[in-house]
């Protein structure tokens, strides 16, 4: 019967520094262990606690969510509790919680059981050098999208776009019923029944408002760092960390932003506060907007905040010259974010007009700011769309210059890019915010997929990988299991749910199938060159390494 027991052995090279923590440790009267405020801050608590002999009298585990002197004093004050429910001040210090420490070493568990029993397989059995829990769904996504773009079969259609001055209007409907050009002699056929008159059959004009979006959380970071700043996930969270760690400002060293590790959108309520009080007063009242709430709770750990600068007062243009101008880039779209999840709508009226020419109607539509709201400071992140057309009346007749057809085929649907890659993944419930750069730097790195065009393409062995999982393994490699592994990872931290009955559970039909994989899976073909080797004399093989092909002994 095995329970999962985990035993820990010391790096060598850090036996040196065990042992002058441990000589600090004696000295002390009490160890605060202040780690990052998540499940993987708290196991690690909990091997310092264990690695260095501290006795559960002799410490107190604190907690800050922004590296900044009053939050850290706070914190040593009255350390906070993460519940993943909600984050609740206790009027005193609280000792390590066991049940987010088993739920991380579940995870460990779990990921080096899959891992080491997979990537084993793998070596033997494909040119693959690893597979992971994660990392296999994620490949698994790539390689699947990839065969729905080599199977779509691509349609031809056309499109007629009629010229006016000052804007274009495309035709939609014919007899107010939706209009399809498949071929050119349908686009043709549409031309020769038009005159050059366009009356005016509808002018709609309607005030919309635009929201802004919420506040940053993990995967909205590193998703919108990639499509406005071009940062991979990995730049996107060192900058990050390095802004979460603390800046040198001259007057103090100090964290720029909150936890950069989460899937809350909260903001607190002091943050808030100060905010609206710098809204208001630098762009006046009618400015304040709302706080933002989502009723997505799936798979949603509220242990941090949303990630948010620490002051409202400290400016991007301000900070700037303590900034390298990457670290500067990351921090202004993180303030500017969250200013503009608590300032007001942006109000545009959007006016649609329809032209009806022998029965073909034509539509255009344009849009004028009337309130530009949240827009005022957040219009470098957004497309401007504003395309004012001129005062135009029902039953006016205007004249074109021209009349254009073109040519159009359906498109398959598109590679991802790292952004879209990790939106997937969230929407999903795959991985956590703190793998999600880790698993997609695995998959450039042991060559699986390469980014071609900033797109994901899955390489040879990638696409042979994920074909000898879904052989043996389509029921855990797969986006609604690993969900689920979530799901009750997340049960385990919240004591609902034993961890070693979940590791059991799961490796008792995992064993097995690893088993029967071995024994029914064909090993790799090996390549030989022909020729031997001069130091053994054994055959020379062609093998595939993270460079590419390269010329091996079949010894070595």
């Amino acid at each position: 019967d095995n329970n999962f027991e985990a035993n820990y052995i010391p790096i060598s090279t850090k036996k040196s520094l065990i042992k002058d923590l441990k000589k600090d440790v004696k000295e002390a009267d009490t160890i605060y262990l202040a780690t990052d405020p998540d499940r993987e801050g708290e196991a690690i608590s909990w091997h310092l606690k264990d690695a260095l002999g501290i006795k559960d009298e002799n410490y107190e585990r604190v907690l800050f969510h922004e590296i900044t002197k009053d939050k850290v004093i706070e914190a040593f004050k009255s350390p906070r509790k993460i519940d993943y429910v909600v984050l609740n001040a206790l009027n005193n210090p609280r000792k390590i919680d066991e049940d987010l420490v088993k739920s991380q070493e579940t995870r460990r568990i779990l990921d080096r059981i899959i891992g080491f029993r997979l990537s084993k397989l793998m070596q033997s059995k494909t040119g693959g050098k690893s597979a992971g829990r994660v990392q296999s769904v994620a490949l698994k996504l790539i390689v699947d999208r990839e065969r729905e773009i080599n199977a779509f079969n691509k349609e031809e259609y056309w499109t007629i776009t009629a010229n006016f001055k000052e804007f274009d209007s495309e035709l939609f409907n014919y007899n107010n019923k939706k209009i399809e050009l498949k071929n050119e002699a349908d686009a043709d056929n549409v031309l020769s029944s038009l005159t050059d008159e366009y009356q005016v059959v509808s002018v709609t004009k309607k005030e919309k408002a635009k929201k802004s979006k919420f506040p940053f959380i993990t995967s909205t970071l590193q998703q919108e760092a990639s499509t406005k700043l071009g940062f991979s996930s990995k730049k996107t969270m060192q900058i990050a960390q390095k802004l979460y760690e603390g800046i040198d400002i001259k007057t103090e060293i100090v964290g720029l932003i909150t936890y950069m590790r989460t899937d809350s959108i909260r903001l607190s309520d002091e943050y808030v506060k100060s905010a609206y009080k710098y809204i208001d007063t630098k762009y006046g009242k009618e400015y304040v907007g709302h706080i933002k709430t989502t009723k997505k709770q799936d798979n949603v750990q509220d242990a941090h905040e949303a990630i948010r600068p620490t002051s409202i007062n400290r400016t991007p243009e301000e900070m700037k010259e303590f900034l390298s101008p990457d670290e500067y880039k990351l921090y202004r779209l993180i303030y500017y974010r969250t200013l503009a999840s608590l300032m007001a709508d942006s109000k545009v009226l959007q006016t649609t007009i329809v032209f009806d020419n022998n029965n073909y109607q034509f539509k255009t539509t344009g849009q004028i700011m009337l309130f530009d709201g949240y827009f005022k400071i957040y219009k470098d992140y957004e497309e401007k769309s504003d395309k004012i057309l001129p005062e135009i009346k029902e039953q006016d007749i205007l004249k074109t210059k021209d009349v254009t057809k073109k040519q159009h085929f359906t498109e398959p649907p598109s590679r991802y890019t790292e952004a879209k890659l990790i939106k997937e993944m969230e929407e999903l419930g795959i991985g956590r915010p703190s793998t999600y750069a880790t698993t997609i730097d695995i998959l450039k790195k042991r060559n699986y997929a390469t980014l071609e065009e900033k797109k994901f393409v899955p390489t040879d062995v990638g696409i042979e990988i994920t074909d000898k999982l879904q052989q043996c393994f389509s029921h855990l490699i797969n986006v609604e299991y690993t969900a689920n592994m979530e799901t009750d990872l997340d049960k385990i931290a919240e004591g609902d749910m034993n961890w070693v009955e979940t590791l059991r559970s799961f490796y008792n039909e995992f064993e097995p199938a690893v088993q029967s994989a071995f024994d029914a899976m064909p090993k790799k073909e090996v390549v030989k060159t022909g020729e031997d080797c001069p130091e053994c004399g054994n055959p020379l093989v062609i093998r595939k390494g993270k460079y590419g092909e390269f010329v091996a002994c079949s010894n070595f």
